[in-house]
């Protein structure tokens, strides 16, 4: 299902936007970075997360950290990550190809304003080999994402 429920979400909302396939695995920030020639913070990973009974999704730079005073303010409680196995039951997506995008089960999304720092982004595509690009704007308005303010400083100069 993974990569057709993304491509399938991209055709009805954004037929612009392209999938990327590369030969080469893009399941981690360096490996995606290096993939798609771009900086690891460009990447835009998505965290799935637990916060009390609440299951949501996260989507950073690929650089950040979770700020656990912030995340705990801002979600309500303090995130916990989910297994593979829940991952890839409720996104549709395997670990290292999780993305808002074309998900199994409606979840809210929420992405950090870290993303805000750039123009365009590269997130995962439900597959460990997909990725697109796209502005974090575009993105959070796809998704329907609230943002958020929940990662630490970005590292000086990122």
């Amino acid at each position: 299902m993974s990569l057709e429920s993304v491509r399938a979400f991209l055709a009805a909302r954004a037929p612009d936007i392209a999938v990327l396939e590369t030969a080469e695995s893009s399941a981690t920030v360096a490996l995606a970075a290096a993939a798609h020639g771009v900086s690891p913070e460009r990447i835009a990973k998505t965290l799935s997360l637990r916060v009390g009974d609440r299951v949501m999704l996260l989507v950073t730079r690929g650089d950040a950290r979770l700020d656990n005073r912030k995340a705990k303010a801002e979600l309500g409680g303090k995130p916990r990550m989910l297994d593979a196995e829940e991952v890839e039951r409720l996104t549709g997506h395997p670990v290292g190809g999780v993305c808002p995008f074309g998900l199994a089960t409606p979840l809210p999304v929420y992405c950090d304003r870290s993303l805000l720092a750039f123009d365009e982004v590269v997130p995962a595509a439900g597959s460990i080999r997909s990725a697109l690009r796209i502005a974090p704007a575009r993105m959070a308005e796809l998704v329907d994402a609230q943002w958020v303010d929940v990662c630490q400083d970005p590292p000086a100069g990122g």
